[in-house]
């Protein structure tokens, strides 16, 4: 058994971080490594075998580097290949290991944020198109109603550095006032693509104050606490040494510069091809 098991986190690109980031501070004295496949990003606009086959060989690059927890801080893959990799390649493989995703844990209490019973989403057009949310959320609260605006152009600009601009307030809004179209009663507005928090700023500017953004760093990470607490066989697994590693399918430099605006100063990664 390798010394150290940390739990991995995996994202297209750079927007796991933030859910990486909330997950370090509630388990704070357990290893870590992150991987962004950025040389292969973004994954939004891709079919579901791409997703499902890119997503596939980075579980197992976590594998083969001792990991016997994988959290997929993607929206995307959550929702077009986790299922896939859950019911099939684990039990195909007979792994002890486990793969958990983001998408449930905060369909789980989406319903619970919601007193109109009306919730919107803002996603990717993958994550949109799966209908993911619009499932999970109605297999937990069969009475809300889901309302789904895919914002294709948000992650290119926040990836560009560019989302803080002011020429970024043209997409925001328009995003926004599509998604606020398509019900009056919205109160609760689920951010399902880890890259949004960094829009929270511009996002609070368009929408009333009346409405809840909701982020899934916190969420998730309050998720995996509850997971490892009802899942010793995992939980005895996981090394705790504080380490925490970061890696990047593309240049590590630039992962290193842009990584800092998601997670903050101290980003130093290393290059890897899967």
């Amino acid at each position: 058994m390798p010394s150290s098991q940390p739990i991995g986190v995996f994202d297209s690109g750079y927007g796991g971080l933030t859910v990486l980031k909330s997950i370090v501070e509630k388990l704070p004295g357990y290893d870590f490594i992150y991987l962004g496949d950025n040389a292969r990003a973004p994954y939004g606009n891709r079919s579901f075998e791409t997703v499902y086959q890119y997503t596939r060989e980075a579980v197992h690059w976590f594998f083969s580097r001792g990991c016997p927890l994988v959290i997929l801080a993607c929206n995307t893959s959550s929702a077009k290949a986790l299922r896939t990799i859950q019911q099939q390649d684990l039990v195909e493989s007979g792994t002890a290991n486990r793969v958990l995703g983001v998408i449930r844990p905060t369909t789980e209490v989406a319903g619970l944020l919601s007193k109109t019973g009306h919730v919107g989403i803002l996603a990717t057009t993958g994550t949109v198109n799966s209908e993911s949310y619009v499932l999970e959320i109605n297999k937990f609260f069969p009475a809300v109603r889901v309302f789904q605006q895919a914002c294709p152009l948000w992650v290119p600009l926040i990836e560009n550095n560019e989302h803080l601009d002011a020429g970024a307030d043209y997409f925001v809004q328009k995003y926004v006032d599509e998604l606020l179209e398509q019900s009056s009663e919205i109160d609760t507005v689920i951010l399902a693509c880890t890259h949004y928090p960094l829009l929270m700023g511009k996002l609070k500017k368009y929408f009333p104050s009346t409405i809840k953004l909701i982020a899934q760093g916190d969420i998730v990470a309050q998720s995996l606490v509850k997971y490892l607490e009802h899942h010793p066989e995992i939980e005895t697994r996981c090394s705790k040494q504080h380490q925490l590693s970061f890696y990047t399918t593309d240049d590590n430099r630039d992962f290193d510069r842009h990584g800092g605006y998601f997670y903050g100063d101290g980003v130093k990664s290393e290059r890897v091809f899967l």
